[in-house]
């Protein structure tokens, strides 16, 4: 008898589909293919979010790469002009008769602080600072005061004014501009503008 059905059931298995879904179901099928789809549904999420991941690493990358660069142009644009501009005061100190006078960058050391000059001369003295960009009224007048302070030190560490103090600026918006203007005649030093330079040097 029980071979008969177990012959019946397996008749039935190879020629009734439904049948055998229905099996398979009350075996607990269904609820493994339901696991699986998860499954499957679950992996493609994480490699999505893997995905996603090495997105915005590379964006990271990108960026960090790019802003690096544009840091290392910044910086060497702005040691050209400030060598440009060192040029055109040793114009200005020839044109004053002080023959062979080098104008370079020095550090000096004033009430326990480093201040780094960037337009510097001896003999004759010459006190002077070079900017990149002024884009504002406020950072014009910081980057006067930033001078004015080099300028005191220098006259306590040498007992001389300077024969010339300068203010050079590659780029100033017209606010920051016009605030130089104001600043120059009020302390009487010398505003030096990029074009100022490159016509000078015909550059």
């Amino acid at each position: 008898m029980a071979g008969k059905l177990r012959r019946e059931f397996i008749e039935l298995l190879e020629k009734d589909e439904e049948f055998r879904y229905t099996v398979a179901g009350y075996l607990g099928l269904s609820e493994i293919l339901k696991e699986l789809k998860n499954l499957r549904e679950g992996q493609s999420k994480l490699w999505e979010e893997v995905r996603s991941f090495r997105e915005r690493q590379e964006a990271k990358r990108v960026w960090n790469y790019v802003s690096t660069a544009f840091s290392e142009l910044k910086s060497a644009l702005g040691v050209t002009f400030e060598m440009r501009t060192a040029a055109y005061i040793e114009l200005i100190l020839y044109e004053m008769g002080y023959v062979g006078a080098r104008v370079e960058k020095k550090c000096i050391l004033h009430k326990d602080e480093i201040l780094e000059i960037d337009l510097f001369s001896e003999n004759p003295l010459v006190v002077g600072e070079v900017i990149a960009l002024l884009k504002d009224a406020a950072s014009a007048s910081r980057e006067v005061e930033k001078l004015l302070t080099r300028v005191r030190a220098v006259e306590e560490k040498y007992g001389l004014r300077p024969v010339l103090t300068v203010l050079s600026v590659a780029t100033a918006s017209k606010q920051a501009a016009e605030k130089l203007v104001e600043e120059a005649e009020r302390h009487g030093f010398r505003l030096v503008l990029g074009k100022e330079i490159e016509e000078a040097l015909q550059i």
